[in-house]
């Protein structure tokens, strides 16, 4: 097994639903030792969440769990318990990084802030994740995901003028704040190894949105510079800024392009339409009257093609074009299979599954999946008894307690 990038680096994982076993996913999959802790019999609550193996609900197919939680190894632990809470506290003494996603407060109440882990372990970074941070007036409000790009503005600027505002894809926030969690937390432990000092790294998941552009960087400007709110744009009206610009038809299905204005001769050129050029109707890139005769033109040269050979043909003249994918396009794109993007793991209960796989590249020494996503307590014994020096009898009497 190849070294990599994080080998030796011992992570507490008390994490659930997505932002923060994302975050610590990745931690794992570049080396880290994960420990996962759950509670037990019920777990993390993404194992009741689909996608499942064959359409059946079971703890242990869930597709969502199975992908977040690679690399870790699983743990039960009753943190309300005095058992439980002992157990913890001999993890964190030797751990190098803790995450937690619990609400504000509740580490707190658990006995575990990072006042009293700091006595404990000086140089542990501990990260927490939450909907809006550790401390103001929204600490304790729930949210989700849509919830999160409404409240940010994002939302605001999509959708038609007369409707309702449109939500974005589902859990784009949440692993984008997932994202920047590893990388803060990275950042820190690599601060806490050369100085031997820990850190708190409080994370919101409202203001990784508001602190990223996310396609509003134009919006955003305007209001900077301005003080003009977002206008939702008549998605027809906005095709005709440029031409051509959208979702067009073709043989097997649907394509997107942007034609700028200075990718105009290159566009020409590749649907062969070289009198434009030195047609004067369009020395005016912005003559709307002009749409109807390009989309039209750009239709029938779409209909001899397939999305894939229309993109190649495009993307030849340097001209942004790309296909509307399925997920079964994507699966079978040549360009992934042969960066080896796609990774199969085989889970004990739900067998060989494809995943995909790193999203960051590393020369040497980066990113590989050593291990499926745990089931239910399934290293309780390896890590109590393996780690911690515990007996089979204790485990026999922490079971009977319900601790583990």
């Amino acid at each position: 097994m190849m070294e990599q990038a994080l080998n030796g680096v011992k992570v507490i994982d008390l994490t659930w639903h997505i932002a923060g076993p994302f975050c610590t996913k990745l931690l794992g999959d570049y080396g880290a030792d994960v420990i996962k802790i759950e509670m037990p019999g019920a777990g993390d609550p993404t194992r009741k969440m689909g996608p499942f193996m064959r359409n059946e609900p079971h703890p242990e197919r869930s597709g969502l769990f199975l992908y977040l939680n690679t690399d870790k190894r699983g743990l039960t632990l009753d943190l309300k318990s005095h058992a439980g809470k002992k157990i913890l506290w001999e993890l964190i003494r030797d751990a190098d990084i803790l995450v937690e996603n619990f609400s504000p407060g509740v580490m707190d109440r658990l006995g575990f802030s990072y006042a009293e882990v700091e006595k404990i372990n000086p140089k542990l970074v501990m990260t927490s994740i939450s909907n809006f941070g550790q401390t103001g007036p929204y600490r304790d409000y729930k949210a989700s995901d849509t919830i999160a790009f409404a409240m940010g503005g994002a939302m605001s600027a999509n959708g038609v003028p007369e409707r309702e505002p449109v939500a974005g894809t589902r859990n784009i926030k949440m692993q984008e704040c997932s994202y920047m969690a590893a990388t803060a937390t990275l950042g820190s432990w690599f601060g806490a190894r050369k100085d031997g000092i820990g850190e708190h790294i409080d994370v919101s998941i409202m203001e990784s949105l508001l602190g990223s552009s996310d396609r509003r960087d134009c919006y955003l400007l305007a209001y900077a510079y301005t003080g003009n709110t977002t206008v939702r744009t008549d998605p027809a009206r906005f095709r005709g800024r440029f031409y051509p610009n959208g979702p067009y038809p073709c043989v097997d299905g649907w394509v997107h392009t942007i034609i700028q204005p200075p990718d105009w001769k290159a566009f020409c050129i590749a649907i062969g339409k070289n009198e434009w050029l030195s047609d004067p109707r369009f020395n005016n890139a912005f003559d709307l009257s002009l749409v109807s005769e390009v989309d039209g033109t750009f239709i029938e040269w779409l209909m001899e093609r397939t999305k894939q050979k229309a993109s190649e043909e495009l993307q030849g003249k340097s001209t942004i074009c790309t296909p509307f994918n399925t997920p079964a396009d994507v699966f079978n794109d040549n360009h992934f299979k042969e960066r080896g993007f796609w990774v199969e793991i085989d889970h004990p209960e739900a067998g060989k599954l494809t995943y995909p796989g790193a999203p960051i590249n590393m020369t040497d020494g980066g990113y590989q999946i050593r291990r499926p996503a745990p089931l239910l307590g399934q290293h309780n014994e390896e890590i109590l008894c393996g780690m911690l020096g515990y007996s089979k009898k204790d485990l026999v009497r922490l079971r009977e307690m319900a601790t583990i």
